[in-house]
C-alpha cells in the first residue's frame, strides 16, 4: 500500500533506495508508528532522507501521497488494539462541559483546603473512584487524579490537565536543560550582545597590532606588542523555572540557555520550579538529594551580578502569596518573601517570561510577581529582550 508512496518520492527527486523504503516497512511492522499522524511522518523522514536539503522535496511527496492522514478517526480502528492497562486505568478520567464545570464550587481559601485535606487522610480507609468528597480518581473531589475541581489538591497524577491545581502532591521528575542545543536563529544572541561590557582580563597573549605599528615605527625596528584578551566582564546569574507549565516552552528556554552560555564568561544557574523558595537546585535529577539553599545563593552571588529569572509566572497565587503554598513540599516562608530578598541582593534584575505579553493581564499569580520585582518583566521575544537587555545595562 505505500508503493505510491514511494513512487512519489522518487518523483519529487528524493534519492530514496529499496533498501531504505524496506526498512521503513520494518519499522512499521514493528508497530514504532500506529494510528499517530505525526509519528508515522517522522518515522518515514527518519528512514528516507539521508540529507537536510531533501526535507522540503520530503514534505511535498508525503502531502500528495497521505492528504487527509489527519482526518483519520481512531477510534474506528481502537478495537483492532491490545489497549494497555494504564489506557483503562483512566477509563473513569473526568470530563466535564463548561456548564457542568460553573457548577462545581471551591472550598473557598488555601488553609481551608489544607484543613479538610488533613481530615479526608484521617477518615478515609480505601481507594475512592468518582464522587465529590474523597482522595480518589475521576471525580469532583478537591483531592485525587483526573477530575476537576476549580482550586483543589492534585495527588498521584502524572501532569496537570486544567492547570487549576494549587498544590500538587507528586514527587516528579523533570529534565536539565540543554545549552548544547543548536539555535535556530541568531536573534536572542544578538539580543544579549546588548548586555556587554567589554574588560581586559588575563596573560597579555593576544597580539596588539595598533601598538605594535606606532612602537615599530617609534623604534626602527619589529617590536611587537601583545595585551589581555579583551572579554565580556558582565557577570550573570541565571535562574530558570523547570517542569509543570514550563514543559511546553522548553525549546525556546533551551536557545535562550545555548545563548546565554555562549556570550557570557561569568554565567551561574540553578533551577527552581513555578517560584523561588528556601532552595534551589544545579542538577534535576537529583533535586531531593543536592539540593542548594537559597541562603548560601544569596550569600555567594554579589550585588554585581545580574539575576535574571526565566519563567512563566503562572501558578497558583498561593504559591507566592503563603507559607505552604508550594508545589511538592512545605515552603516555611513565601514566595513573595525569597523574590523580595532576591531583588534586594541584586538590584540589576530581570524576569523573562515565554508566556505572550498579550495574556499577561488574565493571569493573577503574573501580576503578583510583576508587581514584587518592581514591573522589571519582559516577553522572551526578541523586541522583549532587547527592553529587558537595556533595563541591566543601565
Amino acid at each position: 500500500m505505500f508503493l505510491p508512496f514511494y513512487d512519489n518520492l522518487r518523483k519529487h527527486a528524493v534519492p530514496v533506495s529499496l533498501r531504505e523504503y524496506l526498512g521503513f516497512l520494518e519499522a512499521l511492522q514493528a508497530g514504532l508508528a500506529q494510528f499517530d499522524a505525526e509519528g508515522f511522518y517522522y518515522l518515514a523522514r527518519t528512514t528516507m532522507v539521508k540529507d537536510e536539503r531533501h526535507i522540503d522535496r520530503f514534505d511535498r511527496a508525503f502531502a500528495a501521497s497521505f492528504k487527509g492522514l489527519d482526518a483519520i478517526d481512531p477510534a474506528a480502528v481502537v478495537e483492532v488494539l491490545d489497549l494497555p492497562a494504564e489506557w483503562l486505568e483512566k477509563m473513569m478520567e473526568k470530563n466535564l462541559s463548561p456548564e457542568e464545570r460553573a457548577k462545581i464550587e471551591a472550598l473557598g481559601g488555601f488553609e481551608k483546603l489544607m484543613e479538610t485535606l488533613k481530615k479526608r487522610l484521617e477518615e478515609q480507609k480505601g481507594r475512592h473512584q468518582g464522587g465529590s468528597k474523597w482522595i480518589g480518581t475521576g471525580g469532583t473531589s478537591p483531592f485525587g487524579a483526573y477530575g476537576y475541581n476549580p482550586e483543589g489538591v492534585r495527588i498521584g497524577q502524572k501532569e496537570g490537565r486544567h492547570g487549576r491545581a494549587v498544590k500538587v502532591w507528586d514527587k516528579r521528575e523533570f529534565r536539565d536543560l540543554d545549552d548544547s542545543v543548536e539555535l535556530g536563529t541568531r536573534n536572542i544572541k544578538v539580543a544579549l550582545k546588548r548586555l556587554r561590557r567589554w574588560a581586559r582580563e588575563g596573560a597579555a597573549e593576544e597580539l596588539d597590532l595598533d601598538g605594535t605599528i606606532r612602537a615599530t615605527a617609534e623604534h626602527g625596528y619589529l617590536d611587537v606588542k601583545t595585551r589581555p584578551e579583551r572579554r565580556n566582564a558582565v557577570k550573570v546569574l541565571l535562574l530558570l523555572d523547570i517542569g509543570g507549565s514550563m514543559d511546553a516552552h522548553v525549546r525556546v528556554v533551551e536557545e535562550l540557555f545555548s545563548a546565554a552560555r555562549i556570550e557570557f564568561k561569568h554565567l551561574e544557574h540553578y533551577y527552581f520550579h513555578n517560584c523561588l523558595y528556601e532552595f534551589v537546585w544545579k542538577n534535576n535529577a537529583r533535586r531531593w538529594s543536592e539540593r542548594t539553599p537559597t541562603w548560601e545563593v544569596l550569600r555567594t552571588y554579589g550585588s554585581d551580578y545580574k539575576c535574571i529569572f526565566v519563567g512563566d509566572a503562572s501558578m497558583s497565587p498561593y504559591e507566592i502569596a503563603y507559607v505552604g503554598g508550594a508545589n511538592e513540599h512545605w515552603n516555611e516562608e513565601s514566595g513573595a518573601t525569597w523574590l523580595a530578598r532576591a531583588r534586594a541582593q541584586w538590584p540589576d534584575h530581570l524576569w523573562i517570561n515565554p508566556t505572550p505579553e498579550g495574556y499577561w493581564p488574565h493571569t493573577q499569580s503574573i501580576a503578583m510577581i510583576r508587581e514584587i520585582l518592581e514591573d522589571r518583566m519582559v516577553p522572551m521575544t526578541l523586541d522583549g529582550l532587547g527592553r529587558g537587555m537595556r533595563l541591566l545595562a543601565r
